[in-house]
């Protein structure tokens, strides 16, 4: 960059390290070099330079949104003729978007959303957000980025999409005409985040901006041996999307899948068979209806007459509409299941109370209900499914994390002595009469005395050898 560059470029780069500054220098001539002949050198960048760079990773109308953000930049020079992205434009644009505040990045959502200048319809940034995650599961898909799911195998995507970018942009505080100035934009930007990890992951993808000190986000969690042969899942990649982060540990718990009706057949005794004792699980219920719902449960699910779990849990729905409902603080009614008794409900459920519960299972397989008048009182959420009592379609439920099982094989593996790793060594110290201080309950500060003993056998042990 020379001395003729304008203040506001020369700002936006000292967001990047000096290492960090050439690589985004450099995009404009890559881009433009990418298809030579179609612009200026040296000039212009066109959209069909973007083009060929993004094709595989988002569809032609999010190209041609990102085309007119950049075109929407001031670079506080004049700007040459030819409808073309200045070199001073680009730049200031990957630093908005790569490293900008929901300030600098508003102005950017309103071009790209097809507005005016200054103001965009609610609708027209949900149009942006429908594309913008549309090139993120494109993105993730070209890149590898699916971590064992199978979208093939999964659910409707292209309504996923929708229903996912309509969540989004339910929070947005228009006027009363239904429009947005860059000021609400700013203030949804800031308040909900995911559109900025969106935007990134599509600008530093999908240019190749390739900055190596960034970590591509995980948008997904890892999915672990889910039986793809038999399986139809109700889940796809813009719901996990939405899922996901509401998790006690976000993005890093693998899912794996405990229970399916068109695996493991319509037996409530299987389900809980399949489940209880698991850890933290997601249940998804589809009714004959069309309705998609579940919810979170924090705790493994343990056949009793007391309701179980913690604040942690929540019921959502998926369609017609994506929300998250979560606890009102009212009661503790959060999880709840049951089975054999004559004098307790027998079934699974979640919020509200016996015979009111805002997602109801019963041991009475394919049929449930949910019942909330005029909301669920544990969770505040409506009915969930199309008729206040339904009849199951299908019921999924997931694993969320590492099984108990496993957490306590690492808890025991990682109490083991040093002797239990060497029975030689433990044979010698017997033979030669020291006390084997880590024989039962092992406290930590008793197997410092081992480990001295035990240098001192390896030595033994060696001079017998020889």
């Amino acid at each position: 960059m020379g001395n003729a560059e304008s203040a506001v470029v020369n700002k936006r780069l000292l967001r990047f390290r000096l290492d960090e500054r050439p690589i985004i220098e450099g995009v404009f001539d890559r881009l433009q070099s990418s298809s030579s002949g179609k612009a200026p050198a040296g000039k212009l960048l066109l959209i069909h330079n973007l083009q060929v760079t993004m094709s595989k990773m988002a569809p032609d109308s999010m190209i041609q949104r990102v085309f007119d953000g950049m075109l929407s930049v001031d670079p506080g020079v004049p700007l040459p003729p030819g409808g073309g992205v200045r070199r001073e434009q680009l730049l200031i644009f990957l630093a908005d978007t790569l490293r900008g505040t929901a300030e600098e990045r508003a102005p950017l959502v309103v071009a790209m959303s097809h507005g005016t200048k200054t103001t965009a319809t609610t609708d027209q940034i949900t149009g942006f957000l429908e594309d913008l995650i549309s090139a993120v599961v494109q993105t993730l898909t070209h890149r590898g980025r699916l971590r064992g799911w199978r979208p093939d195998r999964m659910g409707n995507g292209s309504q996923g999409v929708k229903l996912l970018a309509e969540h989004l942009s339910s929070d947005i505080k228009p006027s009363d005409q239904n429009t947005c100035d860059v000021a609400c934009v700013e203030d949804w930007l800031f308040r909900v985040s995911g559109v900025a990890v969106f935007l990134e992951l599509l600008i530093g993808e999908g240019l190749e901006v390739g900055l190596t000190s960034c970590t591509p986000p995980l948008l997904l969690p890892q999915c672990r041996d889910a039986p793809w042969s038999a399986l139809r899942c109700l889940l796809d990649l813009p719901l996990l999307m939405f899922l996901s982060p509401q998790m006690p540990e976000g993005h890093k718990a693998p899912w794996r899948l405990l229970f399916s009706t068109n695996v493991h057949g319509e037996s409530f005794t299987r389900l809980v068979g399949n489940c209880k004792s698991q850890g933290p699980t997601v249940i998804l219920v589809k009714d004959t209806k069309g309705h998609i719902f579940g919810g979170f449960a924090s705790h493994s699910w343990e056949i009793k007459p007391q309701f179980q779990g913690d604040s942690r849990c929540f019921l959502f729905s998926v369609f017609p509409s994506m929300r998250v409902f979560t606890c009102t603080g009212y009661n503790q009614h959060y999880m709840y299941m049951n089975l054999g008794q004559h004098t307790m409900p027998n079934g699974l459920g979640m919020g509200g109370q016996h015979g009111y519960f805002g997602l109801w299972l019963d041991y009475d397989f394919g049929k449930g209900h949910s019942r909330a008048r005029p909301s669920c009182t544990t969770y505040g959420s409506p009915q969930l499914s199309g008729d206040e009592d339904f009849t199951m379609d299908t019921v999924e439920v997931w694993g969320v994390g590492i099984p108990p099982s496993e957490q306590e094989q690492d808890e025991d593996e990682g109490k083991k002595s040093i002797l239990d790793a060497d029975p030689e060594l433990q044979a010698i110290m017997e033979m030669t009469g020291k006390k084997i201080y880590s024989q039962g309950l092992r406290e930590p500060e008793e197997d410092t005395g081992n480990e001295v003993e035990v240098e001192k056998m390896r030595g033994l042990r060696d001079t017998f050898n020889t």
